[in-house]
């Protein structure tokens, strides 16, 4: 039996929606999880192995005796391996698009690129200064070539330590060392990675995870922080900015072009050509009132951070807003799109059009967009959309009237001059809050939508349970938008669910109990952060002394599994509701949820109640504080505000 709107998702306008596609008989990611049902259980367990064409082999969890793959493999091996496996794929996507972007950077110095400049040149300075590249009496493309150069030698890095783990406190840059899992090349750390798990390789299950600890540490040290650094460098650096989330931001009187995927190079190109008087034109003379912007997933959080572009929705949405008839042209490129976004373009008059060269979807069209001809190209998308917008029938418009206000656009750098003032930028408001107990902590909620749970759910409640124990919460990516839509991300928030001591900070330096601070390769942001929380002073020497700690409530990616490794290894810890496919090996298990600790001062949780993963967290960074001999919290926590969500499956 199908479950019900309300047990699919927390959101209303979702709720709507679903509600509408079963009356319309269209076919949602719901649906076909429910026809999955049940799953196999090898599989969820990590105790399934297709690493060679003698298999699969399949270890019985509750098998007698040690029983052992047809090479020999055990449970701990198999487990290990699928998971090192899974942690490259997630390190792969963000680490190739930091590569698209290193890229984007380098041809616009060079100028081969349409429509793209180095909008931060304070940043890119910064950079030179880091990377050791002298500026002075130098013209800016010529530095920003020098850094591009140095960035793109650190994805081929065969030997050494990437460049970037020097921001590490150095506590931290020494355990890593003398683990062994410092990295070393992004591209190469991730093929030793499938070198390691092929047939009759690396079979000691704790030394396997050492590599794929070392293959996130590049993704979140390497691939993903040089992702945000130079999409701050080529399209600017966020700056907070109202805009507005959910479905209620499409208008049917426009035409309505949603952004979907991940990199920002084709997304900002559309920014730009919707600006441009010949493409507005068009539209008018279409008879539309102009054309709505809007994102979908993290391409959503890049232009929502710099330009204020309101978000449609997140992961679980993108057929929900293809269902309301009024999308003319959904534009994606890499990571999240579900190929059953196909079965809308049969429905309605809608283009939906995949752009980038490593991904075509079929019964999608496919218009390869090159960072050469990026106007050009984007010109071309907003055309398609204008044709479909005079095709699509106004009596199928089924949008619902649900949208809220959020502010966005936090980074390190506005962080400083929000919390200090643009003439004493600097953390010390934040420590001192957290020292004198009027803040407990900080946590960093991110990640994905999972139809396990239900919609935001998960998400929202643990974020609520979190201010109103007075912590600040930083978000990235789908996780962001479901707080943004629940109207946790303006200031007047902080009233109505955070503790007294986290409302007193809010209230003083006008911000949000909840902060927007990006996609989720700007999950580096939240590393950043916490070096800086650790260079301030008073709270540790590095990053594991912290009252800090990470969740990912509603996790289904296998980036999400990088993310969260790296976020450990990083020495914070870290819980996600839906295991890891790890429960078949107790090593594994183990040392995941407890021997990591010991070695680089973090490790993972799993938790699927989000209010008892709350307080996992809560637990933790109490006694974080009480390590530090801090002071007792100022003022009781808040009384819970009451839900009227439906808890996960």
């Amino acid at each position: 039996m199908a479950s019900s709107s309300e047990q699919r998702s927390s959101d209303p306008a979702s709720q709507e929606m679903i509600e509408h596609a079963a009356a319309c008989g269209f076919e949602l990611a719901w649906d076909r999880y429910e026809a999955m049902l049940p799953q196999c259980d090898f599989g969820k367990l990590g105790i399934c192995c297709r690493n060679c064409s003698m298999g699969p082999c399949r270890i019985d969890p509750f098998g007698e005796g040690a029983q052992r793959g047809i090479c020999g493999a055990t449970a701990d091996t198999i487990v290990a391996r699928n998971l090192a496996r899974a942690t490259a794929a997630g390190a792969a996507a963000h680490s190739d698009h930091g590569r698209d972007i290193t890229h984007a950077l380098l041809l616009t110095a060079r100028g081969k690129t349409e429509g793209y400049k180095i909008n931060n040149e304070k940043k890119l300075r910064k950079l030179a200064s880091e990377f050791g590249i002298e500026t002075a009496d130098k013209d800016l493309k010529v530095i920003a070539t020098e850094v591009a150069e140095l960035a793109l030698a650190d994805f081929g890095r065969q030997e050494g330590e990437l460049r970037l783990v020097s921001r590490a406190p150095e506590p931290l840059q020494k355990k890593w060392r003398q683990l062994g899992v410092t990295p070393t090349g992004i591209d190469a750390d991730i093929v030793r990675v499938m070198h390691a798990t092929h047939i009759g390789v690396d079979t000691d299950p704790l030394h396997l995870m050492k590599t794929l600890i070392r293959t996130a540490l590049s993704d979140g040290w390497g691939g993903s922080m040089y992702a945000t650094d130079f999409s701050d460098v080529l399209f600017g650096g966020p700056e907070p900015i109202r805009s507005h989330a959910n479905l209620g931001v499409l208008r049917p009187e426009a035409v309505n072009v949603v952004v979907h995927g991940h990199e920002p190079t084709l997304s900002e190109a559309i920014v730009a050509a919707a600006q441009m008087p010949d493409i507005r034109k068009e539209a008018q003379d279409a008879g539309a009132d102009g054309i709505q912007l809007s994102g979908m997933c993290c391409t959503a959080t890049e232009i929502l951070m710099r330009h204020g572009i309101p978000v449609a929705g997140n992961f679980l949405q993108q057929e929900l807003a293809l269902a309301t008839g009024a999308v003319d042209a959904m534009v994606v490129d890499v990571q999240c799109i579900m190929p059953a976004i196909a079965d809308y373009g049969k429905r309605f008059s809608t283009r939906l059009i995949s752009t980038s060269k490593k991904a075509a979807f079929p019964g999608i069209k496919h218009m390869v967009f090159d960072e050469e001809h990026a106007l050009t190209s984007a010109k071309e998308l907003l055309r398609e959309a204008i044709e479909a917008f005079k095709e699509r029938d106004p009596k199928e418009a089924v949008v619902p009237d649900v949208v809220e206000e959020l502010i966005a656009g936090y980074t390190v750098e506005s962080i400083f001059t929000t919390l200090g003032g643009t003439y004493r930028p600097l953390f010390r408001p934040l420590n001192h809050g957290i020292m004198d107990g009027r803040i407990r902590g900080v946590a960093g909620v991110v990640g994905c939508n999972n139809v396990k749970i239900t919609h935001d759910w998960g998400h929202v409640e643990m974020v609520k349970e979190l201010i109103r124990n007075d912590v600040l919460v930083l978000q990235t990516g789908c996780a962001a938008t479901a707080c943004a839509k629940a109207g946790l991300m303006r200031p007047e928030a902080a009233e109505q669910y955070a503790g007294k001591g986290l409302q007193e900070i809010c209230d003083a330096v006008g911000i949000s109990p909840v902060l927007h601070v990006g996609s989720c390769v700007d999950n580096s942001r939240i590393l950043l952060a916490c070096v800086e929380m650790v260079k301030e002073g008073g709270l540790g020497d590095d990053i594991s002394e912290l009252p800090v700690a990470g969740a990912a409530p509603e996790w289904m990616s296998e980036k999400a599994i990088s993310i969260a490794t790296y976020v450990a290894a990083s020495g914070i810890f870290t819980v996600c509701a839906e295991p890891f496919p790890v429960m078949g090996s107790k090593i594994v298990r183990e040392y995941l949820t407890g021997g990591m600790e010991d070695d680089l001062g973090g490790m993972l949780a799993f938790e699927r109640d989000p209010i008892a993963a709350a307080h996992l967290m809560i637990d933790h960074i109490n006694k974080k504080r009480a390590a530090l001999h801090l002071s007792e919290m100022m003022y009781e926590a808040r009384e819970p505000v009451e839900s009227e969500a439906v808890p996960a499956k």
